[in-house]
């Protein structure tokens, strides 16, 4: 694709919507190798658009990876946590993919889309880490077919209480009765679209993968329909200011290799009674035993701003360290601040009271259970 560029090569890639980010007049950063929005018209205008109306993002730098055939089933069963057994047609699933030693080494959505036809998303730093563990998995099954889509599709996300109304106005109206984690294939923008009620925000929202090539046209249309109701482009910094409200994990900060699911809180998506899958007999060991940290959600008691890196320290005279925090920041909505991080599973408890490290000074914090944002009833 010509909106593409540099891929296997070290230069910084470009997602099909370059043209309309610049025209737009983003501020464009380098992550994860792409060369993307971090915002348009500013963080918290665009975080508070997407609280309040609807925001539009560009999540092509995203992995998009199609898995296919009878043993399609079997394969993801191995390779992937959570039990695929579960996820029926038109519906999707949260999951990880684990080392043989239990370390995270993505953490992934996969949709089924048809009968032995699923899409998994994968993060942009970890595509082509997965794409070569699947591939070197799926070399010993039969029946199954692993295929990297990830350049001839995008994805773009349509967030917040107005989505609906949006994507209907814009012609994609099978979203009006599709439930949370659904998913299905319409005929939209000029080609064949899968669109999911997913979204990494908190609000009602939902994910569009679609050919490249309409990529284009399907954002200028949304921006059409969308501008009347509110609709804001949104880049990555309001997407992670969204993200971190709910307690949702960033790879690279809050997860890694280096960590397992069982620390990070994510039990729920390991699923021990499936059969064997990759990392099983090293997470069933490390369950028997005390686990040496957890991730907890905190919220900070006086105004500051916690950050990656920062330490966590206990209470007590000497303030030892306990942990360290994994992300952190004010929250646009709360007014306040708040974080992910690692600690002793000692101080894990919500309600206990732990200190956070911030330029020197220890500002007092209480650990609590994401999500930290719940929506007001209306």
């Amino acid at each position: 694709m010509s909106n593409y560029s540099g891929y296997g090569s070290t230069t910084v890639q470009q997602t099909p919507l370059i043209t309309q980010h610049r025209a737009a007049g983003a501020k464009l950063v380098d992550f994860a190798g792409w060369e993307m929005p971090i915002q348009y018209s500013g963080v918290v205008d665009e975080y508070h658009t997407v609280r309040s109306k609807a925001g539009l993002f560009d999540v092509s730098h995203m992995g998009r990876i199609s898995v296919s055939g009878p043993g399609s089933v079997g394969f993801l069963q191995y390779v992937t946590t959570n039990d695929v057994s579960k996820i029926s047609v038109r519906s999707s699933q949260y999951s990880m993919v684990c080392n043989s030693q239990g370390g995270i080494k993505d953490d992934i959505f996969i949709y089924h889309v048809k009968p032995y036809e699923f899409l998994v998303c994968v993060n942009a730093s970890n595509r082509e880490k997965i794409v070569a563990w699947f591939m070197e998995k799926v070399s010993h099954v039969q029946g199954c077919k692993v295929t990297d889509r990830s350049t001839e599709l995008a994805q773009i996300a349509v967030q917040g209480p107005l989505s609906r109304d949006i994507l209907i106005a814009a012609g994609v109206g099978e979203v009006a009765d599709l439930k949370v984690r659904q998913c299905l294939e319409v005929t939209a923008f000029g080609g064949t679209v899968v669109v999911s009620r997913t979204g990494y925000t908190g609000e009602l929202g939902y994910e569009l993968y679609l050919p490249a090539h309409l990529a284009g046209p399907a954002w200028e249309q949304f921006l059409k329909v969308g501008q009347p109701l509110g609709l804001k482009p949104a880049g990555l910094g309001a997407r992670d200011l969204l993200r971190l409200d709910m307690g949702y994990l960033l790879y690279g900060n809050d997860i890694s290799e280096d960590i397992s699911p069982l620390e990070a809180g994510t039990e729920w998506v390991v699923n021990f009674g499936k059969g064997e899958f990759v990392g099983r007999s090293a997470l069933l060991s490390q369950q028997k035993q005390a686990l040496g940290r957890r991730l907890v959600g905190f919220e900070l008691l006086e105004k500051a701003v916690p950050r990656h890196g920062f330490t966590i320290r206990s209470t007590d005279p000497q303030a030892q360290s306990i942990g360290e925090v994994t992300s952190g920041n004010l929250s646009p909505f709360l007014q306040k601040g708040i974080g992910l991080g690692y600690i002793s599973p000692g101080y894990a408890e919500p309600g206990t009271r732990i200190r956070i490290d911030i330029r020197g000074k220890a500002v007092p914090a209480q650990v609590v259970k994401p999500p930290f944002y719940k929506k007001p009833k209306s």
